[in-house]
């Protein structure tokens, strides 16, 4: 069985060159991640389109994602050598730029004395340091160290979310959005969301004509929000480092199988991020707990799997996918497909009304449920979906079929937005008004590509016309 987990590569200074690129891309990169945090727009605009030139030149569709720094509060910069932060020792934090040390740290934050309140627990980085703040006055704060350890350059500070005062997305996340949007970007993913409200204030076009907007899940406000999130959203993103630092670390592994599950039952991508191979910064292989973390990410039904640091920065960019790719293929081979289907199915009853049972969200349940029993069924050599804006293609993979999901649309952007959702290889067929004459082009082009042969027996799940909201019509038919 061929890897059906995707995979994203964050894109930086150690795989950023267009060889390095072209072996992520063999090795297996689906998507690739442009980190906005670190660097200029320019260093990342001149990434994106060498990334767009290595994937013409292989012939193979990689998706490109851009993540949004969003209000991320960081330390004037600690001193090359680091500065040892100890337990139980008294730290100020007050509002500056210039240099932080072991015992005063700036805060690039003006209005950092305003947000915080005594008993705020402040992690430093995704919590190598942690601080309790004792008091808040006029010109600083003081704060006793609870966990201590040495902090290099300038780690983000976490205030709170809910009295953080900064806006999700920033004006200037909104600025360098609007370069990438220009340039034809995929998808976009928005830091420090809250509610559905900053979910909306990204303001691009719905997808496909603007990019598939992806929600980061790393405050406690966002987790309490979630079900309004998913709805404005078009793909979810459990961004753990963040998370952790806000939930006791105990919660964690329940936050991430809740936030994937309402997801899947909701029909939107989630990928699971952060830390996943981070060992493989500094060494070319994984330790077992990070091997099992991948693997549980799969069982648990996340769409993509996330590498940051280890392809940004590593020194093992490409053994990093390369390992990953490995362990998320064998976690496929052992995914319960059966009973994941039938959860999805008792997830999407509790979760509608039955005022919309008859709207077009239910007829394609209904569909795509049907399509799923007879893959398994009739033993299909392939499900082919026909799709203009992908809404059909991600509707069945939720339920994820043991058979290829072949996603065939008249939309080259839906095509690149494809590339993040599971199971799915995307293809970009000729327009055609007719039904048949779409059937028609959709496989000849799979059988151009090598992925149907005369004589398979294939699904072909769409809509009966080229604008239908629901997907409607499932034919069984054989590959003339």
């Amino acid at each position: 069985m061929d890897r059906r987990t995707k995979i994203i590569a964050t894109i930086g200074p150690a795989s950023d060159s267009e060889s390095t690129l072209r072996d992520l891309v063999d090795a297996g990169m689906d998507v690739a991640r442009l980190g906005l945090a670190h660097g200029t727009l320019d260093e990342a605009l001149e990434r994106y389109q060498r990334i767009r030139k290595v994937s013409k030149d292989l012939k193979k569709r990689v998706g490109i994602l851009v993540d949004l720094p969003g209000p991320k509060i960081r330390s004037a910069p600690f001193p090359s050598e680091g500065s040892l932060l100890e337990k139980n020792t008294v730290i100020k934090l007050i509002p500056g730029t210039k240099a932080s040390s072991e015992s005063i740290v700036e805060v690039a934050y003006e209005n950092v004395l305003d947000d915080l309140v005594p008993g705020d627990v402040i992690p430093f980085g995704d919590g190598q340091v942690v601080a309790r703040v004792e008091s808040v006055g006029n010109d600083e704060a003081t704060a006793t160290v609870t966990s201590g350890g040495v902090l290099h350059g300038r780690p983000g500070i976490r205030i709170p979310s809910e009295r953080l005062s900064l806006p999700t997305p920033t004006d200037d996340d909104l600025h360098k959005l609007d370069a990438f949007v220009e340039q034809g970007v995929d998808m976009v993913a928005v830091s420090y969301v809250r509610s559905a409200h900053d979910v909306r204030r990204v303001g691009t076009e719905p997808h496909p004509r603007g990019p598939l907007v992806v929600a980061k899940i790393e405050t406690r406000s966002a987790v309490e929000n979630l079900a309004g999130i998913i709805e404005a959203s078009a793909a979810i993103m459990v961004a753990r480092g963040d998370l952790g630092t806000e939930f006791d670390i105990a919660d964690l592994p329940h936050l991430q199988k809740k936030i994937i599950a309402e997801c899947i039952a909701g029909g939107l991508p989630v990928i699971t991020a952060t830390q996943m191979l981070e060992s493989m910064m500094n060494n070319s292989s994984p330790t077992r707990a990070e091997a099992s973390d991948v693997a549980n990410a799969v069982f648990d039904g996340t769409s993509a799997i996330m590498l940051s640091g280890e392809t940004a920065i590593g020194n093992y960019p490409v053994e990093s996918v390369e390992t990953m790719a490995r362990i998320a293929q064998r976690a496929d081979q052992s995914f319960d497909f059966g009973r994941w289907a039938e959860r999805v199915a008792e997830l999407r009853q509790t979760s509608e009304t039955d005022e919309k049972n008859g709207n077009s969200q239910g007829i394609t349940d209904a569909m795509t449920l049907a399509t799923w029993r007879a893959a398994n069924e009739l033993d299909l050599a392939a499900l082919l979906c026909i799709s203009g804006s992908g809404f059909t293609v991600r509707s069945m993979a939720r339920f994820r079929p043991n058979v290829p999901i072949l996603g065939m649309t008249m939309d080259e952007r839906t095509a690149q937005q494809l590339t993040l959702s599971w199971g799915v290889t995307p293809f970009c067929i000729e327009t055609a008004m007719g039904y048949e004459e779409r059937i028609g082009n959709a496989i000849a082009t799979a059988k151009l590509q090598g992925t149907l042969e005369s004589g398979d027996l294939i699904g072909v799940l769409a809509g009966i016309t080229g604008d239908s909201q629901a997907t409607d019509v499932l034919r069984i038919m054989r590959v003339v």
